[in-house]
């Protein structure tokens, strides 16, 4: 089986290489995925796979599956860019483009990642005549959209049997932490507009409202549990002019928690805290809530069962140039960037000190499973297909040392040779796994026993309200 996988991705390992480049060269942000989900799920055509499009009523989300008798294996695929980290690739200094758009959480990678798991267990199934399902999810929005949520509402992985994906990073390891569950909601104010100097008692201003939320908000963090988060972005000031008391105005609130429980106290006092803001500006607020996503649920099993392909697929060894580039982004860290640079790795789950890359700029190991509790300090909506089904994911290494996501750095690197390696190992990896539970029943027992006695103690509700719609940015 290893022989037969790592045989096939190496064959068809250009072809991979340009799926990722084409999605890396059309960066596009949340729900407006048109030309990646397009090309990909085009391309699942051609593969053999039978593709349904627009699927949970997104325009941009779709399954691409194989197979009619015995247990569904999931490939969870990511496409969407980010505004803001537009960046020309192999470059070691920050030359962004137009659009402002990027892949600086390297889902370039991911969705072709897991699609080229996708085609080499497919491929091992029609060769040796088993049976099996292997479907390829095609997830629109991840990033600030939630989009696998939204999918998961609509019942579209409630035949699954076992999920896998996987993440870019700079290192090798098992993602084996739980994540913070979040809501993200829209505070919009209105008022009444007035000439600022003549008639400033007859405005009520909405930019105000805005202002003093905000003010509330940063005095309630003292007084909610430690490991919450609450991100704003002011969204409308209500116009450019000093002399106009602002009608109009929005803040955009991201609040995470380690429990979807937690989030959800917070925001009904994050809720008082808006229309204390209403009431002191005599203006009215209206919520709208975007999107949420619940904490992710580990399956041991799974996770073990990926380590040991991992590891069998190998660390792979940096080429010298590769090296050199490393050590030249190294250097566009700050020196507080480059003192902490382990820190964020833990969240991918490296469980290290350091020692084995002194000295160096690129990882060349693969990080030992420990199956640790804690909580990464980050969201993902994969959490709510871990809620739905046994779940599983990895990092590989496609990054030097010191990147961190959603970052020029990240961006530049993610058409590399280093970059399509551990894309091909991260495949390598999940397509073994998914043979795995195809050839072993007990194994794929054993992971949804797992899954099951989790359940039975844990109720699962979706965090986003069912009259809630996916949405692009531009509709918000």
């Amino acid at each position: 089986m290893k022989n037969f996988v790592s045989d096939y991705l190496k064959e068809h390992e250009s072809y991979f290489k340009e799926v990722s480049a084409y999605i890396f060269n059309h960066p596009e942000t949340r729900f407006e995925e048109y030309d990646s989900a397009r090309f990909l799920a085009d391309e699942c055509e051609r593969q053999g796979f039978t593709v349904k499009r627009n699927v949970a009523d997104i325009e941009t989300a779709f399954t691409a599956s194989y197979g009619t008798e015995g247990p569904e294996i999931a490939f969870l695929g990511e496409f969407d860019a980010l505004s803001g980290l537009s960046q020309k690739p192999g470059e070691t200094s920050y030359q962004p483009m137009e659009p402002d758009i990027g892949h600086g959480c390297g889902h370039n990678l991911l969705g072709t990642g897991a699609f080229a798991a996708a085609c080499a267990a497919k491929a091992y199934l029609e060769e040796n005549g088993l049976p099996g399902r292997v479907t390829f999810y095609g997830c629109p929005g991840e990033e600030g959209g939630s989009g696998k949520t939204f999918m998961v509402r609509e019942g579209v992985f409630d035949d699954v049997d076992a999920a896998l994906t996987w993440h870019p990073s700079p290192v090798n390891a098992i993602m084996d932490l739980s994540t913070l569950a979040n809501y993200q909601v829209y505070f919009r104010f209105r008022g009444k507009s007035a000439h600022a100097a003549n008639t400033p008692h007859l405005g009520r201003s909405a930019l105000d409202a805005v202002e003093l939320m905000n003010v509330g908000a940063n005095y309630l963090r003292e007084h909610i549990v430690p490991e919450a988060r609450m991100h704003y972005a002011v969204t409308n000031t209500g116009g450019i002019s000093p002399n106009v008391v602002q009608a109009n105005a929005e803040v955009l609130y991201l609040i995470r928690a380690p429990r979807v429980d937690q989030v959800g106290e917070i925001y009904q006092r994050l809720i008082k805290v808006a229309k204390g803001a209403a009431m002191m500006t005599e203006t009215e607020v209206e919520i709208d809530f975007d999107k949420g996503c619940s904490n992710y649920v580990s399956n041991r099993h799974l996770e073990s069962m990926l380590h040991k392909n991992l590891t069998e697929a190998g660390p792979g060894e940096p080429a010298q140039d590769e090296k050199d580039f490393a050590r030249k982004l190294w250097n566009t860290l700050s020196e507080s960037e480059q003192q902490n640079y382990l820190a964020p790795l833990s969240g991918f789950g490296y469980t290290g000190d350091g020692e084995e890359y002194a000295g160096k700029y690129l990882a060349d190991s693969i990080s030992p499973y420990e199956a640790r509790e804690g909580v990464l300090a980050g969201s993902t909506d994969v959490a709510d297909v871990s809620w739905v089904a046994p779940t599983a994911q990895l990092t590989a290494a496609t990054a030097s040392l010191g990147t961190s996501v959603h970052t020029w750095q990240m961006t530049t690197q993610g058409l590399s040779d280093f970059a399509n390696r551990g894309m091909m190992r991260a495949a390598s990896a999940m397509a073994m796994t998914g043979i795995q539970l195809f050839e072993s029943e007990e194994d794929l027992h054993q992971a949804k026993s797992e899954f099951e006695q989790f359940r039975k103690k844990n109720d699962y509700k979706n965090p986003i309200p069912a009259d809630v719609q996916p949405s692009r940015l531009d509709e918000k």
